[in-house]
């Protein structure tokens, strides 16, 4: 893996699976390393635990991606006691089954896997630029391979039928921000991927957010998933190896190109899906 002293990473979600392996290990390399945990006992028992495991330090702020006030509050502390930005991780996900809204007022599957990431992505765009050159890594998923008829434009906030299309297209809504990303900073030097870790045995899906089948799924995934370390990988190379700046704005799996399905490659619902995005965190701005 290359050698990331003198580089400031921001990884959100990384209290525990893939987020928490992707911190550990770009630590371990050199990296200053700040993770956010929406739980502050548990992004403290992360830190520890990094600390035992890898005998390196990292920092932990307080982030919840369903509170616009908490995304500005955690970018806010952020600025204030880091003068760069090499790497910012939006590994933070989740999935449910019953529809819920967040406190801004937006569908909770799609706060949490695309809003709040791109609020959080846009409050720290300028650090990003200073910093550059320098690199976005958004977790994506197999997942969006459900969304084959793409966006359902007319009910993003799944007021009219909830289910677990809500998260397909979250997920494929994290590969239009890609490459979107990847048009817009192109000249900032600023770098973006789709991470799609594959199936990973990590908390997902098993802490009450799902039932059912999507409930069943994640307990018996655990005989097949891989483990964190590994879901990591791609995660860990896209923000390290210069071998992965070749595919800006691409969709990668096991460190290497991948193809999405073929309505991901819609420039045009990447652009109108930033133009919303725009929209819905006008109030935060």
């Amino acid at each position: 893996m290359s050698n990331m002293q003198g580089k400031t990473v921001l990884i959100t979600g990384a209290n525990s699976g893939i987020g928490l392996a992707t911190a550990a290990e770009l630590a371990k390399q050199g990296a200053t390393v700040v993770i956010t945990s929406r739980d502050i006992s548990k992004g403290q028992q992360a830190v520890a635990r990094i600390k035992q495991d890898s005998g390196v330090d990292v920092d932990m702020l307080q982030l919840d991606l369903a509170s616009f006030a908490s995304i500005k509050q955690c970018a806010a502390a952020f600025i204030e006691k880091y003068p760069q930005l090499h790497v910012l991780i939006n590994n933070a996900g989740l999935s449910l089954s019953e529809r819920q809204e967040t406190e801004d007022g937006y569908e909770y599957v799609l706060q949490v896997n695309h809003i709040g990431p791109f609020l959080l992505t846009r409050l720290l765009e300028q650090r990003l630029k200073a910093s550059a050159p320098s690199r976005i890594v958004n977790l994506s998923s197999a997942g969006h391979f459900g969304a084959r008829k793409g966006m359902t434009w007319d009910d993003l906030q799944r007021t009219k039928k909830f289910g677990g299309m809500a998260y397909c297209e979250a997920k494929l809504g994290t590969i239009y921000f890609s490459k979107e990303l990847a048009r817009r900073y192109k000249d900032d030097h600023i770098t973006s991927f789709a991470v799609n870790p594959k199936f990973v045995s990590t908390g997902f899906g098993k802490d009450g957010d799902v039932s059912g089948m999507q409930k069943f799924f994640f307990w018996v995934g655990n005989l097949w998933m891989l483990k964190p370390e590994e879901g990591a990988l791609t995660s860990i190379w896209a923000a390290s190896e210069d071998e992965a700046l070749q595919y800006n704005g691409c969709y990668v799996q096991d460190c290497a190109e991948k193809a999405p399905q073929p309505i991901a490659e819609d420039a045009e619902a990447a652009a109108k899906f930033w133009d919303l995005s725009e929209e819905w965190i006008a109030k935060a701005l």
